[in-house]
């Protein structure tokens, strides 16, 4: 299909889960397919390493796959050694046969992938696969799964996220249970399915979670890390944190803004009803009518993170949400008509904002169309690089995100805070 694109850069700044019940064009759904990359970046796979810097060190993490007899792992030491190439921690992950050894590795700064690779392989490693690695990954293995698992507890928005830090960059979708209570998703037995490159576990309310990571077959050791994660999560049932904040617009109005699931469902099909038909469509890019279906979904915590904002009275009259498209990021906002232009909508996006940097998201995209001014307005009011992208009237506005992001939201969106 031939299509034209426009992207425009903000003159003022350098300057996307989109959700599968939505019926944007056929155009949008082909561009957000090409966007969907799952291989590894190349600057970690091989690429020669940058110019060395005296006394500077890389840090790498490396996979392969040995032969369990004596004496393998101890080869590979001394092919490590040979380089002057530290091993800073080393896990194993036994398979039926051989066994994955996953290296943290320190060397010179001159160093490169492929010799590293190289010297492994003729010590007799296969299957080698390294990247470079980061301060954050000095931590070890016990310590973050118990540190992923206390996020978890906290907050049932957490899981996606706990799942991704466990196995590294990965695709992770969810299913709902099929309408009218049957069966749990066919082809998947209640211990969840591993497949190589994939893997399927049994999701708390029914439905099926979904891992992709085409770049690195999965471990029956982080299969089972990943399930631990599941169980836990579908035993302590619905949960989210606590914490609220009044906040005051610019006319006086105080609101408050706080975390929302599907205990909320009824207070925002009441808000959906005060909602003009207008308002709706701008929001959900389809027939009016629909709109109230897509509320479960989109409070739902398995798909991302809701803010409501309410009046004194208790009337939710602003919905914000932040949600996991596999690799990436949407935010999306409803605001009642009459609360519409006093700053609710802005003040909902700065949340979000500050909970994907939180996250560790490193951009959000917002799917509107260019009459939505108010939308518009938000997302240039973050003080972010912004990109846009026209696809058939419908315009995708991608904000670029950093550690000097927004925040304001570290009580309301992270499972850590207090």
């Amino acid at each position: 299909m031939t299509r034209e694109v426009t992207q425009v850069t903000h003159p003022d700044a350098d300057c996307r889960p989109a959700a599968p019940w939505r019926r944007v064009t056929a155009a949008f759904h082909a561009w957000r397919t090409r966007r969907q990359e799952h291989a590894p970046p190349t600057s970690d796979t091989g690429s020669p390493a940058p110019e060395p810097v005296p006394g500077a060190n890389t840090l790498w993490r490396m996979r392969t796959t040995v032969q369990d007899e004596p004496g393998s792992l101890a080869a590979l030491c001394g092919a490590l050694a040979g380089l002057r190439v530290d091993i800073l921690s080393l896990q194993t992950h036994p398979l039926a046969a051989g066994t994955v050894d996953e290296f943290l590795l320190r060397g010179p700064a001159g160093l490169s992938a492929f010799e590293v690779t190289t010297a492994v392989e003729s010590a007799g490693g296969t299957d080698t696969w390294i990247e470079r690695a980061d301060a954050h990954d000095l931590v070890d293995a016990p310590t973050r799964v118990l540190g992923l698992a206390a996020r978890t507890a906290l907050d049932a928005a957490e899981l996606p996220l706990a799942l991704r830090q466990l196995l590294g960059r990965c695709t992770i979708r969810s299913r709902p249970a099929p309408a009218g209570g049957g069966r749990a998703m066919e082809g998947v037995p209640v211990e969840g399915a591993l497949d190589d490159t994939v893997m399927r576990l049994r999701g708390p309310e029914g439905g099926v979670i979904t891992v992709e990571r085409p770049y690195l077959p999965f471990t029956p050791t982080e299969f089972a890390r990943a399930r631990a994660l599941v169980e836990l999560d579908a035993r302590l049932g619905p949960r989210l944190p606590h914490g609220r904040d009044v906040f005051t617009l610019a006319e006086g109005s105080d609101i408050t803004v706080r975390r929302a699931d599907t205990r909320d469902l009824e207070a925002a099909r009441a808000m959906h009803e005060r909602c003009s038909a207008r308002t709706l469509k701008l929001r959900y890019h389809g027939p009016v009518g629909d709109a109230d279906r897509y509320l479960n979904h989109l409070l739902s915590p398995r798909y991302g993170r809701t803010l409501a904002v309410q009046t004194a009275s208790g009337r939710i009259v602003g919905l914000g949400h932040l949600l996991w498209d596999g690799d990436e990021t949407e935010v999306a906002l409803l605001v009642e008509d009459t609360w519409q232009r006093r700053g609710v909508g802005a003040e909902l996006l700065r949340r979000l904002v500050g909970m994907a940097v939180d996250a560790g998201c490193s951009s959000v995209y917002a799917v509107t169309q260019a009459s939505n001014t108010g939308m518009v307005a938000a997302m240039r009011g973050l003080g972010l690089p912004l990109d846009y992208q026209v696809e058939e009237g419908t315009l995708v506005i991608t904000a670029r995100l950093s550690e000097a992001a927004v925040t304001g939201a570290e009580g309301l969106g992270s499972a850590s805070a207090p």
